[in-house]
């Protein structure tokens, strides 16, 4: 009789089972027009904004030739704002992978006052203007700013010069390695650490050989992000860079400086280059994102 009343009752759940699975399918389901209508929707939003002006950027730039392209991209002043959008990366990422890292460490694995305060001040670039941005730098150490003369006194030059480059770059890309890695760390949780650390692990051996495996590729997706905001941005960076050809114009000051000069074919010739690190950058995300997708199916199934 508990045999029977054992199948019973299993049959009855597995019917109330599918009973839900086929009411979730019909409440979420559209028809089919609905979903061609969708995707037709997007295709041509994308089309639109993203495909077609990405194409006439690469029709202009060729438009003339491979000779004129390639002499305006390795022009001297096209080749100076290439090295120095360069130097304002490779000093800004870094800086922000260890402001990232140190910054998901404290809010995700430990309890302390003004944690808000800190998550809010890490968003703070997503709400301000990136020309404000510079324009703090500006009146910060400006000749007219709090510590202009000092600055003047003594021969330093932030504004105008590379330095302010390289702090406005770094104001506008420092939240994305945090963002990143801050709900990444909360899921993962504190549990590994602290194992490590009853084991008699250091610090530096948690880090690599706890949280760095756990993070890698969340930290490689924020390394991206911050390394094509530092690349592109124009605004902070237009405010502090005083737009000395060959000295202080980074890529895309320069693409700007070449189109209001009627250079047409030169100004989408370099503006080519900052399209197709965003295509690289594309191309990384979508592999990171695989990735991901692969560990997750992967961690599952053990």
């Amino acid at each position: 009789m508990s045999i029977i009343t054992a199948t019973d009752t299993i049959a009855k759940s597995q019917y109330s089972h599918y009973n839900n699975k086929v009411a979730i399918s019909r409440a979420t389901s559209e028809p089919a027009f609905v979903r061609r209508l969708l995707i037709s929707i997007v295709l041509l939003f994308l089309g639109v904004f993203l495909i077609v002006p990405l194409l006439a950027v690469f029709t202009e730039a060729l438009r003339h030739g491979f000779a004129t392209y390639f002499a305006a991209i390795s022009d001297a002043n096209a080749l100076a704002a290439m090295k120095l959008t360069l130097i304002a990366a490779l000093i800004a990422v870094p800086l922000n992978v260890v402001f990232g890292v140190s910054a998901a460490w404290a809010i995700a694995k430990f309890e302390f006052k003004g944690k808000s305060i800190l998550i809010t001040l890490i968003d703070l670039p997503f709400a301000v203007s990136p020309v404000i941005a510079g324009l703090i730098y500006i009146l910060i150490f400006g000749m007219q700013g709090w510590f202009g003369s000092y600055l003047f006194d003594h021969d330093i030059k932030i504004i105008f010069a590379i330095p302010g480059i390289v702090l406005a770059t770094i104001f506008v890309t420092f939240p994305f390695v945090a963002r990143e890695l801050i709900p990444l760390m909360q899921a993962q949780g504190k549990d590994e650490e602290e194992a490590g650390l009853v084991l008699g692990a250091s610090g530096w051996q948690i880090l690599w050989r706890i949280t760095y495996p756990n993070i890698k590729w969340g930290l490689l997706y924020g390394v991206i992000l911050t390394n094509a905001r530092a690349m592109g941005e124009f605004g902070a960076v237009s405010a502090v860079s005083g737009h000395i050809i060959g000295m202080t114009n980074t890529l895309p000051l320069h693409v700007e400086i070449l189109y209001a000069d009627h250079q047409l074919a030169a100004a989408f010739a370099v503006a080519s280059l900052l399209a197709l690190l965003a295509i690289v950058t594309l191309i990384l995300k979508t592999f990171i994102e695989w990735r991901v997708a692969q560990n997750a199916i992967h961690n599952e199934s053990i």
